[in-house]
């Protein structure tokens, strides 16, 4: 029987909000005992029909990287399931974000050649995974957790896609939280209730300010 799980979080790893989401659900996690699938939602795919020349020049490279490091992501699945899955995805954001290759591309800096390799390895899985990165055959299941992904909230969104309680009769998703800093403790727990309530009230669609703190990995 497959296991169940109380949330699934969609994510794309060159995603910087959805690495500060993914650590505050792994936070909560911590504290609440609850479990998480890591499933995908590919920047590439959800853009693909637009105009990559109404985005900063980075972009088209930085999505690119995104679905070849999603790539591995489902292969890392397919051989050593969610629990592979979360391992890379962490090894990735820490190469991303916390050692700061996002913020370098964006800088204009070329994508470092050896990243995919250096984060499986950092990531403890086996090396030949790499050769994933380049192949489109696991396309088709991006492109169908993209699909299931905006199926439940709709497609004006990015990313983090979360679903609580998936596959039961209380299953409600929202895209976000989007936040700059990762709450602990109390505060994490205050935070998931909060959405976890917005997500399962009937009729609730939408809840922003644009006004953003700088990001912080901490």
């Amino acid at each position: 029987m497959a296991p169940t799980y109380d949330l699934e979080f969609f994510f794309d790893p060159i995603c910087p909000f959805a690495w500060v989401t993914s650590r505050w659900v792994d936070e909560v996690a911590k504290l609440r005992a609850i479990t998480v699938e890591w499933k995908f939602i590919a920047l590439a795919i959800v853009n693909e029909d637009t105009d990559y020349s109404k985005f900063p020049p980075a972009y088209p490279a930085l999505h690119g990287l995104g679905r070849r490091l999603l790539r591995v992501a489902a292969a890392a699945r397919a051989s050593g399931g969610n629990e592979a899955v979360a391992a890379f995805y962490t090894a990735a954001g820490e190469r991303m974000h916390h050692d700061g290759v996002s913020v370098a591309v964006f800088g204009g800096e070329a994508i470092p050649e050896n990243l995919v390799a250096e984060v499986i390895a950092a990531a403890g899985l086996d090396a030949s995974l790499v050769s994933a990165a380049d192949d489109e055959s696991w396309d088709a299941l991006l492109r169908a957790e993209t699909e299931l992904s905006l199926s439940r909230t709709g497609r004006d969104v990015g990313t983090p896609i979360l679903t609580f309680a998936p596959g039961s009769d209380h299953e409600a998703s929202l895209f976000g939280p989007v936040i700059s800093s990762i709450p602990r403790g109390d505060a994490a727990l205050e935070l998931w209730d909060a959405v976890q309530t917005l997500a399962r009230t009937p009729g609730f669609a939408e809840l922003k300010r644009s006004l953003r703190d700088p990001l912080s990995f901490d």
